[in-house]
């Protein structure tokens, strides 16, 4: 028997503290290390960056205390506090940094880009900088900068964790110095991406999406009449997310994204009637996170309606957000193999 429940009947309060516990890899990267990532043979970039990674891992130094009194008085460490994973989606590189983070010692911090900026929403600017300057690590999945006021706040927080001792590591699909490209008028804001950049050396991870790699075509959409007995089948005892597509948009505009990994807490799987094309900027962001965080929890799909591929319009798969949609759309038709054809994600 399937337990249902509706995603757009959930409204999750988090606490700040709930926020700062939250910071660790998701349970999809709970146990993965160095040694269980699979470099492509045919891309060396991806060994060295392994390589790399474990030395800078043995790098990260022991927390001395040190805080502001290090920063002003202390040794000057010549080298750069971060290591920088650029690549295209599907390569591996949240992979390597959450083995970076299972191998650095503690204290340490793991999250996506999105969940440091809600951290600094719930907390204050200066209340993130003390919180995070104890650590010895920083993880930041995703780098993006899709607006003039993240790239201010995210350079000067990199910058004042990179002062008081703490290390750095990003992934992204885009180098440092041309973030916020297309998205705003970045060319306004050189001063502070450079301070971004001056902070990170930079890994070029080359490679496909691995989840394509030697994979069938995304399944075909189910029909209406067909997700009842799918869902019965696939989820057996477990407990199903079953939403009308358009309800469940509409009630993520009421939700903060910084609430949508416990928005699917104890969900198994999820299913979703008439999937359509997302046509707002705003509304296909929101679900962006949402399709990570089902993604991070290995949450499988049945959905009816359009296909994946043409969940985000044509213009916003040619656009300034494009490598964050093409990213979703690769998740979830991911999630869909799992859910109708039991491929792996």
């Amino acid at each position: 028997m399937v337990q249902i429940e509706q995603l757009a009947a959930r409204t999750p309060a988090v606490s700040v503290n709930e926020l700062l516990k939250g910071f660790y890899p998701s349970p999809r990267f709970g146990q993965v290390s160095f040694a269980s990532y699979r470099p492509d043979p045919k891309q060396p970039s991806q060994a060295a960056a392994v390589q790399a990674l474990e030395g800078f891992a043995g790098n990260v130094a022991p927390s001395d205390g040190g805080g502001l009194f290090k920063k002003l008085f202390g040794k000057k460490d010549s080298s750069r506090a971060g290591i920088y994973l650029d690549g295209g989606f599907g390569v591996g590189k949240t992979h390597l940094l959450a083995s970076l983070w299972h191998a650095a010692p503690g204290p340490k911090a793991f999250g996506t880009f999105v969940e440091y900026t809600n951290l600094v929403g719930a907390l204050s600017f200066r209340k993130t900088v003390d919180a995070l300057s104890s650590y010895k690590l920083v993880c930041i999945d995703e780098f993006e900068l899709d607006d003039p006021g993240d790239t201010v706040l995210m350079s000067r927080l990199m910058r004042e964790l990179a002062d008081a001792g703490v290390k750095l590591a990003a992934t992204s699909n885009t180098l440092p110095g041309s973030l916020g490209d297309g998205r705003f008028a970045a060319v306004d804001f050189q001063r502070e991406i450079q301070v971004l950049a001056d902070q990170f050396d930079v890994i070029r991870i080359d490679g496909e999406d691995f989840r394509h790699r030697g994979l069938p075509a995304a399944p075909a959409p189910l029909k209406n009449s067909e997700l009842t007995s799918h869902m019965k089948a696939e989820f057996d005892g477990k407990t199903v997310a079953q939403d009308e597509f358009s309800t469940l948009i509409h009630h993520l505009a009421g939700v903060h994204p910084s609430r949508y990994r416990q928005l699917i807490d104890g969900i198994d799987g999820v299913v979703w009637r008439n999937v359509e094309t997302i046509t707002e900027q705003s509304v296909a962001l929101r679900f962006v996170v949402l399709a990570d965080r089902l993604y991070d929890k290995d949450v499988p799909i049945l959905a009816s309606g359009v296909p994946f591929d043409k969940l985000f319009t044509e213009e916003m798969m040619a656009g300034g957000y494009m490598k964050k949609y093409f990213r979703a759309v690769s998740r979830l038709t991911a999630l869909a193999r799992e859910g109708q054809n039991h491929e792996p994600s």
